[in-house]
């Protein structure tokens, strides 16, 4: 449990970062398209927390694939 939460923990963590960023640096005039909205904000903020811990993912599913041979 704790190392599913220290994985996937970048992902939660850029969609909390994209949030703040539309909050406080956002395009206020709307025609920005990632910044203007906090759903598209959050999403790619996750995804590049995905980007980040992508690397550390498929090392822990190589690990739990040697442990069960």
């Amino acid at each position: 449990m704790i190392n599913t939460i220290k994985t996937y923990y970048p992902i939660i963590l850029g969609g909390i970062i994209g949030y703040l960023y539309y909050h406080y640096i956002g395009c206020w005039s709307g025609h920005c398209p990632i910044t203007s909205n906090p759903f598209i904000s959050i999403i790619y903020g996750s995804f590049i927390g995905l980007v980040f811990s992508y690397e550390k993912i498929k090392k822990r599913k190589s690990k739990d694939d040697k442990k069960s041979i």
